[in-house]
């Protein structure tokens, strides 16, 4: 019989206590009137109150356009129309109305036209640009 047999590797307990642990952690077999759940209480109570707000803002949202060119590429828009609108638009307001949308003052418009909803009433139009 070895001299040695008898003497564990501290590593290995090390490891033992280690996954005692994150199983005790991980399966929480603490009942509620022990002291470790009033630590985790006061954890989860520090963080929601000392956490700074910056954390969790995200500012404005980035939305990139699909296309390289962005709606310079859009061959058509979809412009609506308002409800108090009552007036049917000429080309000369169809165009004004795509240019400031695109911000291209040179935009040209093809065509255009009225999308009705079920009942008859015009709300928007599918405007053709080049």
């Amino acid at each position: 019989m070895s001299v040695f047999s008898g003497i564990r590797h501290p590593t290995s307990d090390i490891y033992f206590m280690l996954w005692r642990v994150l199983k005790n952690v991980a399966f929480w077999p603490y009942g509620r009137t022990t002291w470790q759940y009033d630590v985790l209480c006061v954890a989860i109570l520090a963080f929601v109150f000392l956490t700074p707000k910056s954390w969790f803002e995200r500012g404005k949202l980035s939305c990139p356009p699909a296309h390289q060119k962005g709606l310079e590429a859009a061959q058509k828009l979809l412009i609506r129309t308002s409800v108090s609108a009552l007036a049917q638009p000429d080309a000369h307001d169809i165009e004004r109305c795509a240019r400031s949308i695109t911000g291209r003052p040179g935009l040209r418009v093809k065509g255009w036209r009225e999308l009705k909803s079920t009942d008859g009433r015009t709300v928007a139009f599918e405007v053709d640009t080049e």
